[in-house]
């Protein structure tokens, strides 16, 4: 749960921080818990941080709200009033489901006054989309050849 930390603070941070100690006094040794030399060690580790933040923007795109949410920030940054008005959904809703895809990185805001600016974070987050789109395309043309 280390990598967490570096994207969104929370309240167990104490308990991280213990963590992130008891794995450099680990690596410091010469082998690491299972006798593996400690590059292994650190390389399964690094492979698992990797997973578990795939693991985090997926959960993010999990869901009709977000993806149409993110569906309209690809075409442009917009108001959260906008947002809200497209959406068709409260204030509050609308504060919940940003603040999933600002953690995972997904979306980014700044305020101008007392409004709020939203827009995609990185440009990848636009041809992930549109790979979701392709698979699903690619899942029509399969399941039509198979009726």
């Amino acid at each position: 749960m280390l990598h967490l930390m570096a994207i969104r603070p929370c309240r167990y941070e104490c308990a991280r921080k213990s963590t992130l100690d008891e794995r450099v006094r680990e690596t410091s040794n010469n082998q690491g818990s299972r006798g593996d030399p400690v590059g292994t060690k650190r390389k399964a580790n690094g492979d698992q941080e990797v997973y578990e933040r795939q693991a985090v923007i997926c959960k993010a795109f999990a869901n009709p709200t977000r993806l149409h949410l993110i569906d309209m920030l690809t075409r442009g940054e917009r108001w959260a009033s906008e947002l809200q008005e497209g959406l068709g959904i409260s204030k509050a809703n609308l504060s919940q489901h940003l603040a999933i895809l600002k953690s995972a990185g997904v979306v980014a805001t700044r305020r101008t006054g007392k409004q709020l600016q939203c827009g995609i974070a990185m440009a990848e987050v636009k041809q992930a989309t549109a790979a979701f789109r392709n698979m699903l395309k690619a899942q029509g043309k399969e399941s039509r050849r198979w009726s």
